[in-house]
This record gives structure tokens, C-alpha cells and sequence, in this order.
């Protein structure tokens, strides 16, 4: 039994962690919240990235650096505890 309640809060906090990282690394041009508006006009708005993509697509472009996006996208590579988390926050996200 412990376990089963236990892994709600484990998910929540590999989400959390990945919304530090997203606010950290990306909200400068992205809206990285249910609400808010990206600053950037070509960035989209990380809660309707599965209208674009595949939220797992996005793995292997984290992992070796996404080099598309919006013109001026810095590249980035994360590591797989980031990655993880990233993907679990923005998975978290999405809108129906």
C-alpha cells in the first residue's frame, strides 16, 4: 500500500523538478504554464506541443540538442534525469 502512494508524489516531483528546468531554461521565449503567453512569436506555448508533436518525440530532441524550433532557440542538451523530468512536466500540460 505504501508504495501506490508513494508514486503519485514521485511523479510530482519529477514534474516539478522539470517545471524548474523549463522556467530556467525556456520561459524567456516559451509560456511554460496553463496560462501564460509565449514572448517570442514563433514559440509555441509548451501546453500545446502535442497539437505539434509527440510529447515523446521530444526525448531524443532533448537529448541531442534541439536544434529546430524558433530561429533564435538556443541549443540546449539535457541529460536523462532532466529529460524525464522536462517531458513529465510538459506532459502534464496538455490540453485536450
Amino acid at each position: 500500500m505504501l508504495l501506490v502512494s508513494v508514486l503519485p508524489a514521485l511523479a510530482d516531483s519529477v514534474a516539478e523538478h522539470g517545471k524548474a528546468l523549463v522556467e530556467t531554461n525556456c520561459a524567456g521565449c516559451h509560456a511554460t504554464g496553463k496560462t501564460d503567453k509565449s514572448s517570442h512569436p514563433d514559440a509555441p506555448a509548451f501546453r500545446i506541443l502535442s497539437k505539434r508533436y509527440p510529447i515523446s518525440n521530444l526525448e531524443e530532441a532533448l537529448a541531442e540538442g534541439i536544434s529546430t524550433g524558433h530561429p533564435d532557440m538556443p541549443e540546449w542538451v539535457a541529460n536523462p534525469d532532466q529529460i524525464e523530468a522536462i517531458i513529465a512536466y510538459i506532459s502534464s500540460l496538455q490540453q485536450p
